[in-house]
């Protein structure tokens, strides 16, 4: 039984947002062995905040391609995750650009967290209907590698059309490390059918365990292309970590934890987070 990596959530939301804290916690981060940051993502959230918003509208995001491009210069093997590209807002080739250029700049460090999303008026905002939005998304992603794999390429599908093109740079992964967000049985075959791992957000051991059940459902129903591997399991804990927490997940076969230090609003107190579960520690 291995103990699960660690990462850290919300490289670029709050406190952690404003560029000389972002570099000072990530570069903390990765001299005390932490795997990986990832990025929060909200394109704008709703004014006044109302249910299922997750954040009050004042919260910062930086975009996420801008958060970790800037991280990548700052740091030297930390990977830098996407925790979640929301795909059906994008532009699925002006996105397959930006990730493969911070894949460059970064050295290979990326991985592409993605999910389907949520939030009504965000997507209204961004000019995508909540209708169809998984197989959207699903469309995007099968675009992107193209563009990312391919010269003189060319795609025909209900979202997406280009005929005879290339994008350069291609990414410096042969192919981007992905994982797909979702608590729903969709999530779970696109995850299975499509990306490399899968990442629960906010799951206690209790509720993992029942991802993990859903998971393996999904594998009986969809196929998952040998190239892919191993279906990687990412959690974001609900709770703070308590002793025995690295253990429970550990058993249930968590390859990683991407702990938040959640209420923090200063910089001190995001630090002394980091440092408090430091895996050099």
């Amino acid at each position: 039984m291995n103990a699960p990596a660690i990462g850290l959530f919300g490289i670029n939301m709050g406190a952690a947002g404003e560029p000389a804290n972002m570099a000072r916690i990530a570069r903390e981060a990765e001299a005390a062995g932490y795997e990986s940051v990832w990025t929060g993502e909200h394109i704008v959230l709703p004014d006044p905040q109302a249910p299922p918003s997750p954040a009050a509208p004042e919260t910062t995001f930086v975009d996420t391609a801008v958060a970790l491009s800037y991280l990548a210069g700052v740091t030297d093997t930390i990977k830098l995750g996407t925790g979640i590209i929301i795909l059906p807002q994008r532009q699925p080739a002006v996105l397959a650009k930006s990730l493969a250029s911070l894949d460059v700049v970064s050295g290979g460090r990326l991985i592409f967290g993605l999910g389907v999303g949520y939030l009504e008026p965000e997507m209204t905002a961004c000019s995508t209907p909540m209708d169809r939005r998984g197989e959207r998304s699903d469309e995007y992603l099968a675009a992107m590698r193209k563009l990312w794999t391919e010269d003189a390429t060319s795609f025909d599908g209900d979202f997406v059309t280009f005929d005879k093109v290339t994008a350069n740079p291609k990414p410096a992964q042969a192919d981007i490390h992905t994982v797909v967000g979702g608590h729903s049985k969709r999530a779970a075959r696109r995850a299975v059918s499509l990306a490399h791992g899968w990442y629960g957000f906010m799951r206690d051991p209790e509720t993992t365990a029942a991802d993990l059940a859903q998971l393996a459902e999904a594998a009986d129903q969809v196929d998952r292309p040998a190239a892919l591997g191993k279906l990687e399991i990412s959690i974001t804990p609900r709770k703070r970590l308590a002793p025995g927490d690295l253990e429970a997940y550990a058993e249930l076969g968590v390859d990683r934890l991407i702990i938040q230090p959640g209420h923090h609003r200063h910089i001190d107190d995001i630090l002394a987070y980091v440092e408090e579960f430091a895996p050099n520690a």
